[in-house]
């Protein structure tokens, strides 16, 4: 199976399973909360997260469709994470995968409920599953280790931070936590998933680590070469905020660069791991346009 037919049958089993988490429950008061949280879960994207749990899952030996809720999970989380960023009080953003943000749509007061219910969510969705306790247990922290301080909540907070160094070490720091952690995470938990040992689990922290370094430079570098109809979202924030990214340090040539380096990284640990699918997917994403 090559890369395209592999990825088709990922989405072909996680965009079905998203839809049937939040729809209209008889008897329930909050339709609209629920209608905020499906709106967001739905809105489309790479599903690039819950693709990774499925795959570290086959790679490590595990049956792909048990990790589904699993992947659900991570792709909850990515959502609520998602809606957060683009608060007022945050990113501020009106547009998000080509349509009105959360609170755009629903409200401030509602699409914060909305991510608060989805993280909530999330860590419900692996318990509930059939999966082995331990392996429950393992995803959970996975996920909970990558939502917190050491996380998207630290590197968030760091963000919005108006006073920091203007530095390589911050910014790498910054987007470890706020972007690597759920990329890795996803890693860990197929790993996991499978019932994989400290090898496997490692190698799928430093393939995770590695995609999400260059995925977040690429990122930087789209906010200044890409347009807004094939990003979906608004450009040029970055550089309008002042803040500081990969491009205003280094930029295009030598972030191309750094973005070579690490996905040559990537490909290498995808070799180790057997995964053709790994190798061609760090590849895509590091010439991606949107």
């Amino acid at each position: 199976m090559n890369f395209d037919e592999r990825y088709a049958e990922y989405l072909g089993m996680i965009e079905p399973a998203l839809a049937g988490y939040f729809g209209r429950r008889e008897g329930f008061p909050f339709d609209g909360l629920l209608e905020s949280m499906d709106y967001s879960l739905t809105a489309g994207g790479k599903r690039l997260r819950p693709a990774l749990v499925l795959e570290f899952c086959r790679v490590c030996g595990g049956e792909v469709r048990s990790a589904l809720p699993v992947a659900c999970a991570v792709e909850m989380l990515h959502t609520y994470s998602l809606i957060h960023d683009d608060l007022p009080c945050m990113d501020n953003d009106d547009l998000r995968r080509g349509k009105p943000t959360n609170h755009k749509v629903y409200g401030e007061c509602t699409a914060v409920l909305a991510g608060d219910a989805l993280q909530a969510e999330a860590f419900g969705t692996i318990l509930r599953s059939e999966l082995p306790a331990e392996r429950r247990a393992a995803c959970s922290e996975h996920l909970a280790n990558a939502a917190g301080v050491d996380g998207i909540c630290g590197g968030q907070f760091m963000d919005m931070l108006s006073e920091h160094p203007e530095d390589e070490s911050w910014l790498t720091d910054l987007q470890a936590r706020k972007t690597g952690s759920l990329l890795s995470a996803a890693c860990a938990m197929g790993a996991a998933a499978a019932g994989a040992g400290e090898e496997k689990t490692e190698l799928a922290f430093r393939y995770g680590a590695a995609l999400g370094a260059a995925f977040q430079i690429r990122d930087d570098m789209l906010d200044v070469l890409s347009t807004e109809a094939e990003l979906g979202k608004p450009i040029g924030s970055d550089a309008e905020e002042g803040k500081l990214t990969f491009m205003s340090l280094y930029g295009e040539e030598k972030c191309a660069q750094m973005v070579r380096r690490i996905t040559e990284l990537a490909v290498s640990l995808a070799k180790e791991l057997g995964s053709d699918f790994l190798a061609e997917l760090a590849l895509r994403l590091s010439d991606r346009r949107s």
